[in-house]
Protein backbone atom coordinates (compact mmCIF):
# COMPACT_ATOMS: atom_id res chain seq x y z
CA UNK A 1 0.00 0.00 0.00
CA UNK A 2 1.67 3.63 -1.63
CA UNK A 3 0.95 5.66 2.01
CA UNK A 4 3.02 8.55 0.13
CA UNK A 5 5.35 9.19 -3.21
CA UNK A 6 8.45 7.35 -1.88
CA UNK A 7 7.21 4.99 1.49
CA UNK A 8 4.99 2.26 1.42
CA UNK A 9 3.32 0.50 4.16
CA UNK A 10 5.19 -2.65 3.66
CA UNK A 11 8.58 -0.85 4.04
CA UNK A 12 8.06 0.76 7.07
CA UNK A 13 6.17 -2.31 8.57
CA UNK A 14 8.96 -4.85 7.31
CA UNK A 15 11.39 -6.32 9.50
CA UNK A 16 14.16 -9.06 9.01
CA UNK A 17 13.61 -10.32 12.45
CA UNK A 18 9.98 -10.45 12.04
CA UNK A 19 10.38 -12.64 9.01
CA UNK A 20 12.68 -14.76 10.67
CA UNK A 21 10.86 -15.65 13.87
CA UNK A 22 7.67 -16.34 11.94
CA UNK A 23 6.32 -12.52 14.27
CA UNK A 24 3.21 -11.48 12.25
CA UNK A 25 4.32 -7.46 12.19
CA UNK A 26 0.84 -6.60 10.81
CA UNK A 27 -0.23 -2.52 12.21
CA UNK A 28 -3.76 -2.37 13.09
CA UNK A 29 -5.83 0.53 11.51
CA UNK A 30 -4.83 3.06 14.49
CA UNK A 31 -1.30 2.19 13.95
CA UNK A 32 -1.30 2.18 10.00
CA UNK A 33 -3.06 5.79 10.66
CA UNK A 34 0.27 6.87 12.65
CA UNK A 35 2.37 4.98 10.09
CA UNK A 36 0.63 7.40 7.56
CA UNK A 37 1.82 10.69 9.01
CA UNK A 38 5.25 9.31 9.77
CA UNK A 39 5.13 8.82 5.95
CA UNK A 40 4.45 12.28 5.41
CA UNK A 41 7.00 13.20 7.66
CA UNK A 42 9.65 11.25 6.23
CA UNK A 43 8.98 13.12 2.64
CA UNK A 44 9.64 16.15 4.26
CA UNK A 45 13.03 14.75 5.55
CA UNK A 46 13.48 13.38 2.33
CA UNK A 47 13.30 16.67 0.73
CA UNK A 48 14.87 18.20 2.46
CA UNK A 49 18.03 16.17 2.17
CA UNK A 50 17.20 15.76 -1.37
CA UNK A 51 18.48 11.81 -1.42
CA UNK A 52 16.63 9.14 -0.47
CA UNK A 53 16.33 7.58 2.99
CA UNK A 54 17.08 3.92 3.72
CA UNK A 55 14.58 2.62 6.59
CA UNK A 56 15.93 0.29 8.84
CA UNK A 57 13.06 -0.55 11.15
CA UNK A 58 9.44 1.18 11.28
CA UNK A 59 6.76 -0.31 13.09
CA UNK A 60 6.71 -2.78 15.67
CA UNK A 61 4.49 -5.29 17.43
CA UNK A 62 5.14 -6.25 20.69
CA UNK A 63 6.70 -9.12 20.33
CA UNK A 64 8.78 -7.60 17.37
CA UNK A 65 9.87 -4.98 19.82
CA UNK A 66 10.65 -7.23 22.64
CA UNK A 67 12.70 -9.67 20.17
CA UNK A 68 15.05 -6.80 19.14
CA UNK A 69 15.51 -5.13 22.81
CA UNK A 70 12.85 -2.15 21.90
CA UNK A 71 12.00 0.41 25.01
CA UNK A 72 8.76 -0.89 26.28
CA UNK A 73 7.32 2.85 25.59
CA UNK A 74 9.01 3.06 22.08
CA UNK A 75 7.35 5.14 19.54
CA UNK A 76 7.99 2.10 16.82
CA UNK A 77 5.38 -0.28 19.03
CA UNK A 78 2.54 3.19 18.06
CA UNK A 79 4.27 3.33 14.48
CA UNK A 80 5.01 7.00 15.23
CA UNK A 81 8.96 6.17 14.46
CA UNK A 82 11.45 5.41 12.15
CA UNK A 83 15.20 4.44 11.77
CA UNK A 84 17.43 5.15 9.00
CA UNK A 85 19.98 6.42 6.84
CA UNK A 86 21.11 8.69 4.04
CA UNK A 87 24.38 7.82 3.31
CA UNK A 88 24.39 9.86 0.15
CA UNK A 89 23.51 13.39 2.21
CA UNK A 90 25.89 12.22 5.11
CA UNK A 91 26.29 10.43 8.16
CA UNK A 92 23.38 10.00 10.52
CA UNK A 93 24.93 12.48 13.09
CA UNK A 94 25.06 14.88 9.51
CA UNK A 95 21.69 14.25 8.95
CA UNK A 96 19.97 14.67 12.24
CA UNK A 97 21.85 18.23 12.50
CA UNK A 98 20.00 19.30 9.04
CA UNK A 99 16.63 17.87 10.82
CA UNK A 100 17.01 19.56 13.58
CA UNK A 101 17.98 23.01 12.24
CA UNK A 102 14.77 23.06 10.79
CA UNK A 103 11.11 23.25 11.85
CA UNK A 104 9.96 20.60 11.29
CA UNK A 105 7.82 18.99 13.47
CA UNK A 106 9.07 15.84 14.89
CA UNK A 107 8.64 14.86 18.59
CA UNK A 108 11.30 13.49 19.46
CA UNK A 109 15.00 12.55 17.07
CA UNK A 110 17.68 10.43 18.33
CA UNK A 111 21.13 10.39 16.92
CA UNK A 112 21.81 6.26 17.75
CA UNK A 113 24.82 4.77 18.20
CA UNK A 114 26.23 6.95 15.91
CA UNK A 115 24.66 4.56 13.20
CA UNK A 116 21.31 6.10 11.87
CA UNK A 117 18.69 8.33 13.20
CA UNK A 118 15.55 7.65 15.03
CA UNK A 119 12.49 9.99 14.47
CA UNK A 120 9.35 9.94 16.28
CA UNK A 121 6.22 12.12 15.27
CA UNK A 122 3.69 13.55 17.95
CA UNK A 123 0.81 11.32 18.28
CA UNK A 124 -2.51 12.64 16.65
CA UNK A 125 -3.50 16.06 17.85
CA UNK A 126 -0.50 16.71 20.44
CA UNK A 127 2.22 18.89 20.10
CA UNK A 128 5.86 18.08 18.36
CA UNK A 129 8.26 18.21 21.41
CA UNK A 130 11.28 18.52 19.56
CA UNK A 131 13.48 16.54 21.49
CA UNK A 132 17.16 15.56 20.71
CA UNK A 133 18.80 13.15 22.15
CA UNK A 134 22.15 11.18 21.42
CA UNK A 135 22.62 7.53 22.32
CA UNK A 136 26.31 5.48 22.43
CA UNK A 137 25.60 3.12 25.53
CA UNK A 138 22.44 1.17 25.86
CA UNK A 139 19.85 2.83 28.49
CA UNK A 140 22.37 5.56 28.82
CA UNK A 141 20.77 9.02 26.85
CA UNK A 142 22.58 12.24 26.30
CA UNK A 143 20.97 15.45 25.72
CA UNK A 144 21.32 16.93 22.88
CA UNK A 145 22.66 15.92 19.30
CA UNK A 146 26.80 14.27 19.75
CA UNK A 147 29.19 12.73 17.76
CA UNK A 148 30.73 9.53 18.76
CA UNK A 149 34.08 11.81 19.82
CA UNK A 150 32.44 14.38 21.35
CA UNK A 151 33.44 14.62 25.05
CA UNK A 152 34.06 10.80 25.27
CA UNK A 153 37.77 9.29 25.97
Amino acid sequence: MQLTPHFTLEELCFSQEAARAGIDNTPSGEVTANLLRLAKMLEKVRALLKHPLHISSGFRCAALNARVGGSKTSAHLEGRAADFICPAFGTPYVVARKIAGTRLGYDQMIHEYGRWVHLAVPRANERADRELLTIFEPGKYLAGLTQLNEGRA
